[in-house]
């Protein structure tokens, strides 16, 4: 058997031997430590601080697909879910924006966080729905609310907005809105309930002991 070409990329994902006992729970940190060993070349980031809840790692963008594929097809990671994606407006920091994306690895019983840095000037990210498909409605959710907008996403438009609404409401920028709540003294047309209205008395309960 001809050895491999020296300098060749290394595997994006490992097989277990045949008979192999399941592995235990999986740390975050080992997964940090499989990502940076795969890939070296790439800046990831620890996001610390006592507000930090969940392991959570930067990557750039444009690695962002390569990083999730090799998430999802590793033997000893599988994370097979992908949870939850949204946004967070930074205002004024720069990058303003950050997209975040929940894994689950259902069999290693691990949850892990990546965040992507997006700028205003661009607010761009490459989709994931062809690593998760699950992907799809949660991007659209986070282009409805900031205007990120998910490169290759086959269908990227509004998800819970009307088509005609104007602008990206939970960006820190946008006009806040509001509906006035209507009563007699300031809706004139209101109808007031007839003083004879028969009035619900509160209920009577009972409680039994088991």
């Amino acid at each position: 058997m001809a050895e491999p070409a020296s300098g060749s990329a290394a595997p994006t994902a490992t097989a277990p031997p045949p008979g192999a006992p399941e592995p235990a729970r999986l740390s975050p940190e080992r997964v940090e430590q499989r990502l940076r060993e795969r890939f070296s070349e790439v800046p990831i980031e620890r996001q610390m601080g006592e507000a930090v809840r969940d392991h959570t790692v930067y990557v750039p963008a444009e690695h962002l697909v390569e990083v999730c594929t090799f998430l999802r097809d590793d033997h000893e990671l599988d994370f097979a879910m992908l949870s939850w994606v949204g946004g967070i407006d930074y205002l004024p920091r720069q990058p303003r924006f950050e997209v975040v994306y929940h894994l689950l690895s259902l069999r290693r019983n691990c949850r892990f966080v990546l965040k992507v840095r997006v700028p205003e000037e661009a607010p761009r990210v490459p989709t994931l729905i062809g690593v998760w498909p699950t992907a799809n409605w949660h991007e659209r959710e986070t282009y409805d609310f900031y205007g990120i907008t998910f490169e290759g996403h086959p269908d990227m438009t509004r998800i819970l907005l009307p088509e005609a609404w104007v602008g990206w409401p939970l960006r820190k920028d946008s006009p806040l809105g509001y509906q006035e709540v209507s009563f007699t003294h300031n809706t004139p047309t209101r109808t007031v309930p007839a003083p004879d209205l028969t009035r619900l008395k509160p209920k009577k309960v009972r409680y039994r002991a088991h």
